[in-house]
């Protein structure tokens, strides 16, 4: 099994986690990246892959996938323990729908922050996502309440948004208590830590929170 990603991949983040939380044995490769010029050239593997052109890419013997949606559904196909999607149908169906939200609802409006960061509505809508995220957790441990990859999800969504600009509001102690559970996870730590290392290297400030993932190791 081998997955393509990119050192400064959401997404292919939210797939390298979660084959990590499985417990696969795989091999990682990371595509030419620089900040001037992003992904290109685009890897010719990803290129012949993904029409998207995008990591993360995963191959497991004659299977390629793309999309880290579709990823995080083969693997939970192929590996059922640990679980990371409910076996309850209706939770199950709010896990997957709290994961889309991250992916469909709120990053959008990061993204656009990416290259405006006074982007008309994107913090605003930012903020009223991280509301609903306190709500949604609750008393719960976990966003869906067991851990799942929505957990992965909007971790590494929110990530991409504190550094853009569009912090999570301290007042909202839930999510934050939620964030610190999640950074406090080994895979968490090993994905998003090599991450804030990356960012180190080339000048960038991280935020806060990234400090406790043990950027040092």
């Amino acid at each position: 099994m081998k997955l393509y990603s990119g050192p400064l991949s959401m997404f292919g983040a939210k797939a390298e986690i979660a084959l990590r939380e499985k417990g696969f044995d795989f091999e990682l490769e990371m595509v030419p990246f620089e900040m001037k010029v992003l992904y290109e050239p685009k890897h010719p593997e990803v290129v012949r892959i993904n029409p998207k052109r995008q990591v993360p890419v995963l191959i497991d013997g004659d299977l390629e996938l793309f999309d880290s949606t579709q990823i995080f559904e083969y693997l939970e196909t192929l590996k059922r323990d640990p679980a990371l999607w409910p076996s309850e149908p209706r939770a199950r169906a709010r896990a997957r729908l709290l994961e889309h939200k991250s992916d469909e609802v709120y990053f959008p409006h990061i993204v656009r922050l990416m290259s405006d960061s006074a982007a008309p509505g994107a913090h605003d809508a930012a903020a009223l996502f991280y509301q609903e995220m306190e709500r949604t957790i609750g008393g719960q441990e976990w966003i869906a309440g067991a851990y799942s990859y929505a957990d992965i999800a909007f971790y590494m969504a929110q990530l991409f948004g504190e550094r853009m600009g569009a912090p999570v509001p301290a007042s909202l102690t839930r999510l934050h208590a939620w964030r610190d559970r999640m950074s406090a996870r080994p895979a968490v730590r090993q994905v998003a830590g090599a991450m804030g290392r990356y960012l180190l290297s080339i000048g960038r400030t991280l935020p806060p929170f990234m400090g406790k993932l043990g950027l040092n190791t």
